[in-house]
């Protein structure tokens, strides 16, 4: 039984310090693959038409000053305790948006922005409510931000900010409580 410990150990403390991100890739659509590339110049013509066609909604539904946002941030790399495009963490990555597209502030760690949610159903999410996971056992340890049609947006360990599919058996097996910000 000792040696079982022993060779677990190292195994939960990976997991307790993969605190912000999943350990694969993300899936849009079902399909494993990179969610979204910068595009080559500048900004894109129509965020709103391309995020459209992405999350396989009407453009009309899409909160224009998100999409910009996520748009610029898309591809920054992880870091714990980032909060720049030069790295930043889930907690982090989703306090900003809060701060600049609804002009709210959140606390700073998932576990306690998981404290100041109205909880709702996974049918029930809308655009800007939180999604959380717990990677590292009961603990809430990952953020992101609801899109639409299960798709979220949020900072993946390997590749930065990531638009991901909630539904995909990775994400929804350590799903654990969603909800819209009450403050």
């Amino acid at each position: 039984m000792r040696k079982l410990r022993i060779l677990f150990l190292p195994f939960f403390v990976l997991l307790i310090f993969s605190s912000c991100g999943a350990k694969r890739k993300s899936t849009v659509s079902g399909s494993t693959k990179s969610a979204i590339e910068k595009p080559s110049v500048g900004k894109r013509a129509n965020i709103k038409q391309y995020y459209s066609e992405l999350l396989n909604t009407n453009p009309k539904e899409l909160n224009e000053n998100l999409y910009e946002f996520i748009d610029e941030w898309i591809g920054s790399p992880h870091r714990l305790g980032g909060q720049n495009k030069d790295g930043i963490d889930c907690s982090g990555f989703v306090g900003i948006i809060y701060q600049q597209v609804y002009h709210k502030t959140l606390p700073r760690s998932s576990r306690d922005m998981a404290e100041v949610v109205k909880r709702k159903y996974d049918d029930q999410l809308k655009e800007g409510d939180l999604v959380f996971f717990s990677f590292g056992g009961k603990t809430i340890d990952h953020v992101g931000i609801y899109l639409h049609n299960d798709k979220f947006v949020h900072v993946s360990t390997k590749q930065g900010v990531v638009i991901s599919n909630l539904k995909d058996t990775w994400y929804y097996k350590y799903f654990t409580r969603c909800g819209t910000p009450q403050v």
